[in-house]
Parts: C-alpha cells; sequence; structure tokens
C-alpha cells in the first residue's frame, strides 16, 4: 500500500501556537453546542412544540447545528453498526446466509415504515421527554446511512487481494493483527467515500425524521428539516432559499472541516498509487499545532498498540480435526434456517389472512408492481445519463476533485425543496401524478451510480488505457469493449444501491404537497405513507413486507445474478 511521506519530526518539542489556541477555541464550541443540545434534550415534550418553527433567517444557524449534530451522531451509530453487523457477515459465511439478505430488505425499508415502530419505542423509553424524540429521529437518519457503509465494508473484507492475505500469513499475524492492520486500512478509502455519500443520503430524509407524525403523535423538532417542512406547509419561498443557503454553508463546513482531511488521510492505505495532490488547508491547520498533534499522536500510538495485540489464532497454529464434517454443519444450519423461515411465513400467512383480505393483498402487490415499474425506469434513465458522465469525471482526477464537492452537494439535496416545483407544474398543465411525481424517486440516489462509476473509470488500469489509444480503438469499439467492461462491477453496485434508495425514497416521491395541494401517485409509497400518517400499523405492516419482498425477490433474481456474473468476467486480476 502507498503512504504520503510526512515531515520529519524536529528535534526539540514544539511549544503550543496560535493554532493549538484557534483548535482550543473550536473544541470548546463543540462542546458548548453539545451541552446545549443535551439541555434540550432533557426539556419536557412540550417545550419544542410550544414556540413552533420559526422561519425567520435569524433561526437558522441553531437549527443547522442540531440537524447537523443529529446526523452526525447517526454517523457514529452507523460506524458502529458496520464494524460489528458487516464484519461478522463477511467473517461467518453461516451467519451471511442470514445477514446478507436481511440487509437487503433493510436498505429498501421506507423510514417512514421504522417510524412507525421505532417513535412508540424510543418514546416509551423516555416518556414526556424530547430525549425520545430525538433517538427515533437519530434512528431514522440512521437508516438512511448504515446500510450503504454496511455494504462497503462487506464488499472490501470480501476482496481482500490475496496477495496481500499471503503477507499477512507470512508474517504470522493473528486474527486480529490482521483484522486491524490489512483488512481495516484496505476498506478504508471505500468506507470513508461512504460515509460521505451517506452523510448525503441522510439530508434526503432529515424532514422526515424532524417532523415526526404518526397517527396521534406529533412531534416538530428544531432543525433544517422541520424548518423546510413548515416552509412547505405555509409557501414560503424565501424561507426555502434560505434553507437550501443553510444547507450549502452546512455542507461546505463539514465537507472542508472533516471529509477533506479523512480523504486525504485514506488516500495512504490506496493500492492503486494516485496522482500527488495538495493536502487540504485544513490538515496542513492540524499538521501546524503542536498540543493537539501530541494528543492525537499519543491516541493514535494507543490505538496502533490495541490493533497489535496477539489475540485470536495464528494462521501456523494447529486447528483441531472437528468432529463433525462442515458439509454437516451447514445442512443443519440451513435446515433450522428453513424451519424458522418456513415458522415466520406461517405466522404472517395467518395474521394476513385473518387482518386482510384477498382482494386487499392483490391490491397492494399490483401497487408493488407498479412501484417496481418506476423503480427501473429511474435507475435506467439515471444510468443513461451518468455513467458517460462519471466515465468522463473518473478518467481525469483533476475533474473528478473539482466536481466533489459539487456533486456531494446535489447528492444531499433534498427532494422535498422541488416538490413545489413539481406540484404547481402539475397543478397547471393538469399532467399526470403517477408520470410526472416519478423522478423525485432517484432525485436523491442517482448519485450512487455517478460515485460508483466515477470509483471504476479512477481505477482503471492505465497501461490498458495507453494500449487502446495506441491501438487506436475509439468510437464505439472503445465504449463496448473497452471502458464498459472495466467499470461494470462498480456500476452494478451503484445501481444496486440506487434501485434500493429509490424503493426507499417512494415514501417521498409517491406522495409530494405544496400548502393545502397535496398529490399522490398510486404505488406502494403512498400507500405505506397514507397508512402511516393514519396510524394503521396493520396496514403500514402489510406494506412493507410486501417492498421487502419486492426487493428481496428482485435482488436475488436480478442483481445478485448480475453481480456474480461482473465479478467472474469484468474483475482485473
Amino acid at each position: 500500500m502507498t503512504a504520503r511521506s510526512l515531515p520529519a519530526p524536529s528535534a526539540h518539542p514544539a511549544r503550543p501556537n496560535l493554532f493549538d489556541l484557534a483548535a482550543l477555541l473550536c473544541m470548546l464550541g463543540l462542546a458548548v453546542a453539545l451541552a446545549a443540545t443535551g439541555r434540550h434534550m432533557l426539556a419536557p415534550l412540550s417545550a419544542p412544540n410550544a414556540a413552533g418553527i420559526h422561519l425567520e433567517p435569524s433561526w437558522l444557524p441553531g437549527y443547522a447545528i442540531r440537524t447537523a449534530l443529529r446526523m452526525f451522531a447517526a454517523l457514529a451509530a452507523s460506524l458502529l453498526f458496520t464494524f460489528t453487523y458487516a464484519v461478522w457477515a463477511a467473517k461467518s459465511r453461516r451467519a451471511g446466509l442470514i445477514l446478507v439478505p436481511v440487509l437487503d430488505v433493510l436498505q429498501s425499508v421506507p423510514i417512514l415504515g421504522f417510524l412507525t415502530f421505532t417513535v412508540v419505542f424510543f418514546m416509551g423509553l423516555f416518556p414526556g421527554r424530547v430525549l425520545g424524540a430525538e433517538l427515533a429521529a437519530i434512528f431514522t437518519i440512521f437508516t438512511s446511512q448504515a446500510w450503504n457503509m454496511a455494504f462497503s465494508m462487506y464488499q472490501s473484507l470480501r476482496t481482500v487481494p490475496p496477495d496481500l492475505d499471503e503477507v499477512a500469513r507470512s508474517f504470522n499475524l493473528t486474527a486480529w493483527q490482521k483484522f486491524w492492520r490489512l483488512e481495516v486500512p484496505f476498506a478504508v478509502p471505500g468506507l470513508v467515500w461512504n460515509a460521505m455519500i451517506s452523510m448525503s443520503g441522510g439530508w434526503f430524509m432529515v424532514v422526515y425524521s424532524e417532523t415526526i407524525t404518526v397517527g396521534n403523535t406529533n412531534v416538530l423538532l428544531p432543525g433544517i428539516g422541520s424548518y423546510v417542512g413548515t416552509a412547505i406547509a405555509q409557501r414560503d419561498l424565501w424561507a426555502i432559499f434560505y434553507a437550501i443557503v443553510t444547507m450549502l454553508v452546512v455542507i461546505l463546513a463539514y465537507d472542508q472541516l472533516v471529509f477533506r482531511p479523512l480523504v486525504a488521510w485514506s488516500a495512504r492505505f490506496a493500492t492503486i498509487a494516485s496522482p500527488s495532490s495538495s493536502d487540504p488547508w485544513m490538515l496542513v491547520l492540524l499538521r501546524r499545532t503542536a498540543l493537539l498533534r501530541r494528543v492525537t499522536d499519543a491516541i493514535g500510538d494507543g490505538l496502533t498498540a490495541i490493533g497489535g495485540l496477539k489475540l485470536g489464532r495464528r494462521p501456523s497454529d494447529a486447528r483441531p480435526a472437528p468432529r463433525i464434517p462442515d458439509r454437516v454443519h451447514d445442512a443443519l444450519w440451513i435446515a433450522v434456517l428453513s424451519v424458522l423461515s418456513a415458522l415466520a411465513v406461517w405466522q404472517v400467512w395467518s395474521y394476513a389472512r385473518a387482518t386482510f383480505s384477498a382482494a386487499d393483498l392483490m391490491h397492494v402487490v399490483a401497487l408493488g408492481t407498479l412501484t417496481l415499474a418506476r423503480v427501473l425506469a429511474m435507475v435506467l434513465l439515471a444510468s443513461l445519463i451518468w455513467v458517460p458522465v462519471g466515465i468522463w469525471l473518473g478518467l481525469d482526477p483533476v475533474r473528478a476533485r473539482r466536481t466533489q464537492f459539487v456533486a456531494q452537494f446535489m447528492a444531499a439535496f433534498p427532494a422535498n425543496l422541488f416538490f413545489p416545483v413539481f406540484v404547481l407544474l402539475i397543478v397547471h398543465f393538469h399532467a399526470s401524478s403517477d408520470v410526472w411525481l416519478t423522478p423525485l424517486m432517484v432525485l436523491g440516489t442517482q448519485w450512487y451510480i455517478l460515485f460508483n462509476v466515477v470509483a471504476g473509470a479512477a481505477s482503471y488500469p492505465a497501461d490498458l488505457l495507453e494500449v487502446a489509444r495506441s491501438l487506436q480503438v475509439g468510437g464505439r469499439l472503445w465504449w463496448l469493449r473497452v471502458i464498459l467492461p472495466g467499470i461494470v462491477p462498480h456500476y452494478i453496485t451503484g445501481a444496486i444501491t440506487a434501485s434500493g434508495g429509490a424503493w426507499n425514497a417512494a415514501i417521498a416521491a409517491e406522495v409530494a404537497s405544496w400548502g393545502d395541494v397535496r398529490l399522490s401517485a398510486h404505488g406502494l409509497g403512498a400507500y405505506i405513507a397514507h397508512a402511516t400518517t393514519a396510524g394503521n400499523t396493520a396496514q403500514v405492516g402489510l406494506g412493507m413486507t410486501v417492498m421487502a419482498a419486492f426487493v428481496l425477490l428482485f435482488n436475488r433474481a436480478v442483481w445478485r445474478p448480475l453481480a456474480d456474473y461482473a465479478r467472474r468476467h469484468f474483475t482485473f486480476s
């Protein structure tokens, strides 16, 4: 792996300087913001609703801080989930038989479907307190961030190059040492980029996380999302403009202060050397601090020591012969899973047969078919647009860096802010809601295709491109025989994530409102949205079950075979 050279340490220990003072002031400001947020969390539940959401621009900085803290809390929970759930799924073949399909379903279950059950749970943990609503909001954002990061870690752990694995064996690393010294560093670049995408995806559902309406429960938490929801309800275009500007500032702030330094740091773990570029200004300032750098170096040394602990089995350790062959274990495990799955299906079927008629079930399945058609149409349209653009950007690192922030901001742009435009145009031209609300499904998910195609084009071997150039391969032949086969595995990964996100976004795209004007398309997302608003738990459960069945069957019948085929035929070795 490549590593960027660091400046040589000074012979004399550096003294605290002005950069340390600036860093200390920033940390104090963060501590004050955390303390203020914690104080609001312990307030009575009626407190945030007493004054409502103010649409004056002066309130937006405080709302922005509250929203940013919720998103980073959800990101921390997503990292914890990634390093437990995804690692377990990748390390245990038998556990992966359960965990991976469950992850397929979870990434496509609508956010409002989670809200129906989690709001009651978290509000019951802290009755009468804002903390319960805050945890429900953080969990909602978590559900829009965690699945993408978990899939990234899972794929990285499953695709560690054999030569690197052989090096770890030759050094006789234990399982613990191999994980922290090889597998985690190999996964870091992809995990950092997917964390950026996940933060952007969190913005897509921020309105629903801060404006919770489930049956008779109405909770309004101060934040940019609730500000946007109030502005849409009151038809205040200037407030929406202020919210867009504030979003731009917040995204620019955490991009420059957090993700740019993380991307530069993760470059040292890249297996393919990339063109050298200047370090981000924030990283340069952090390196100029003295006291803060000594503290971070001490923390880094401590973590390195923990990662070097001799825990777990070494490759040279003799393994005892299993008493029962692995094939018998696998057969028993599959039998147990089959029995449990059959029992679960029987319970669901018994409840559905007692609660719903056959006509109800067929109606929901028909709505799922309509939503499936919308998802496929939007993924195809996004692919036709963003695959050529992603290849054009990925083949030039300079262009990719210049457009990184623009793409990140557009990926974070909530589709709710487009609702006024779509609703007004549909009403003015008497257009069909079933057709013209459909593009809202892909506004936040199309960027998964773009980012993955950019990554695939950026990692395309330069010598193969040079061979094609020397042989004067161009036009259609260059697209079909050179570049497209090389980015197919990355594209399929992006398409799987985009289609799952589109199912998730159906909850917002098939129901749009602007003030008193409310439009609804025919589809499974609208069915779940109406059932959630009415507090009909049975219908929400039915809609989520049908959606999970659609997603799981389509993934297993189409996406996974395509991914396996691409891995066998279009992977550079």
